[in-house]
């Protein structure tokens, strides 16, 4: 999926069209783009922390934890796919992004960050 919806923003780079929302928000440039995407992170962290854990029905107020859950879900869907159109903009395919995890795979995220100083 993700590299279907990545070829659909591309296309929608490349031919922009007057009803497209990422042809919309490409034409106002990389700066619109990144706003978005810190505009997601946030929007991921605060339904990640809205997330209680259940610990009694008594005690827990707010929207039920499978609410909670789906929120948090679709935050993180949000969140890509602004990500996928930084990426078209970027022109970084999914596959740099594969390759990069593929890469780090197995090897201690400590050790991993370390060897970057």
């Amino acid at each position: 999926m993700i590299d279907k919806l990545y070829q659909v923003i591309c296309a929608r780079r490349d031919r922009p069209q007057a009803a497209s929302y990422v042809a919309s928000l490409m034409k106002k440039g990389p700066d619109a783009i990144l706003k978005k995407v810190g505009e997601e992170a946030a929007e991921v962290i605060i339904a990640a922390k809205n997330q209680k854990i259940s610990t009694s029905p008594e005690t827990e107020t707010g929207p039920e934890p499978a609410d909670q859950a789906a929120a948090l879900v679709h935050e993180i869907a949000d969140l890509t796919f602004h990500l996928l159109v930084l990426m078209a903009e970027k022109k970084i395919p999914p596959a740099a992004i594969t390759a990069e995890l593929e890469r780090r795979f197995g090897t201690s995220g400590l050790t991993e960050k370390a060897g970057r100083k």
